[in-house]
């Protein structure tokens, strides 16, 4: 059953990252393909990661573009396992939603990033970033300090607010802000509230930094131009967004290993 499960599950979430990726092709072909006309992306500056852009076409980087889809498959199968029977796991079925929509948002504000080379682009990929780094912090927090899931919520958007302000006013520092968030949430959760996680597998947590130590190596030297073949489809970028997609889903496989206390019946 499990396995039948798990296969429908997939396919159903091929199926909606397949519609997802065809509605952004027609929003695409709507707005585009003269992206000179919108603001461009701070990092045409100098340049927008190794990938050259294919002037006049519909999706400029098409690796790194189509490579974020990856974020889009986690995140739907994160939000259909949600509503599957694992009644052990400590996870709420709403903070599985949660991660699985803020997964798509990060994938699909990355295809538009890369896709348009635009500043609007720009600002949801780094949003979907700061919605993923929220969670992952509040969640730490809030098994630390037990802090119920209402006051919960209501942290996670202030602090989604207060970043997406942060992002309008001083866009430059995002980098290292969407940094400090996950160092800080990833500190807080091994920690403290890593011993209060009963049965959770943090073998995953740590795969997961693990996948995500690798991913920051390429996206370095591919923003560096140590390791660049600008006309090829096999771009560091691309393997960047691939590895976090799997570091995030080890990361939501640690959270729906914890077991929820055993209460006298």
């Amino acid at each position: 059953m499990t396995t039948a499960i798990t296969r429908r599950a997939m396919a159903t979430a091929l199926l909606l990252t397949g519609f997802s990726a065809l509605t952004v092709l027609a929003l695409l072909a709507w707005l585009g393909p003269n992206w000179a006309a919108f603001a461009p992306a701070t990092c045409t500056a100098t340049h927008c990661f190794c990938e050259l852009p294919r002037i006049g076409a519909l999706v400029l980087q098409p690796a790194d573009s189509w490579s974020s889809y990856g974020y889009v498959l986690i995140g739907f199968l994160m939000m259909l396992i949600a509503g599957g029977h694992d009644g052990g796991s400590a996870m709420p079925p709403l903070a599985a939603r949660t991660l699985g929509i803020t997964a798509i948002i990060v994938g699909l504000g990355s295809v538009l990033m890369h896709a348009t080379l635009t500043l609007w682009g720009q600002f949801l990929d780094v949003l979907g970033m700061y919605l993923v780094g929220s969670f992952l912090l509040v969640r730490a927090l809030a098994r630390w300090r037990r802090i119920p899931d209402g006051r919960a919520i209501l942290l996670y958007i202030a602090l989604c607010a207060c970043l997406t302000v942060g992002l309008i006013v001083v866009p430059e520092v995002r980098r290292w802000l969407f940094a400090v968030l996950l160092n800080l949430a990833i500190l807080i959760e091994l920690g403290f509230a890593r011993p209060l996680r009963p049965g959770a597998r943090l073998a995953l947590y740590l795969g997961g930094i693990l996948a995500t130590a690798l991913a920051f190596v390429i996206w370095i030297l591919d923003q560096q131009g140590v390791v660049c073949a600008p006309h090829s489809l096999l771009q560091g970028h691309a393997a960047w967004h691939l590895l976090g997609a799997f570091s995030l889903w080890l990361t939501f496989g640690y959270y729906r290993s914890e077991r929820a206390p055993h209460r006298p019946g």
